[in-house]
């Protein structure tokens, strides 16, 4: 003997989705608590506002003369990029500064305030040579190979 069917239109894994990606106001609730939890984890770990940095998506390749770093620095000026290298470090920091606006700031997604991108560099650079241009908002700093670093053939001679 079979047992009728209880058939519940409104339970939950035949409801459909609303749509397939997140809503705008459910990614606004998570970006609002991802944002007070990292708030509240700074103030545990006794980190201040001021010395909080982020850091700008780079690549760092390879090529047969020199290494080259490609950062993405949208809307900041060049003078408030600061490029240095010391010891065997590349240091790429600066401020991005908040416009004025008028009203009030509903939602803020964009990264404001200090940043910073450190890359370790080999030994046979030349550090006095390093290039940095800022361009489309990508910043490029080019560090030459020392002679030592780039491959070079051998030629191999008969004794």
């Amino acid at each position: 003997m079979t047992l009728p069917v209880h058939h519940r239109p409104g339970h939950l894994v035949e409801r459909p989705f609303p749509t397939l990606g997140w809503g705008e106001p459910v990614a606004a609730e998570f970006d609002d608590l991802f944002e007070r939890m990292n708030r509240f984890l700074e103030q545990a770990a006794g980190v201040t506002p001021s010395a909080r940095a982020w850091s700008p998506m780079a690549d760092l390749h390879e090529t047969n003369d020199a290494y080259v770093v490609e950062a993405e620095l949208p809307g900041i000026k060049r003078e408030d990029i600061d490029v240095e290298a010391g010891g065997r470090e590349l240091c790429v920091s600066g401020e991005y500064k908040e416009c004025e606006r008028e009203g009030v700031l509903r939602r803020r997604t964009r990264r404001t305030g200090r940043f910073e991108y450190r890359a370790l560099l080999p030994a046979d650079v030349k550090a006095q040579e390093i290039t940095a241009t800022l361009a489309d908002g990508i910043l490029t700093v080019t560090v030459p190979k020392a002679q030592a670093a780039k491959p070079h053939h051998i030629e191999i001679t008969q004794a």
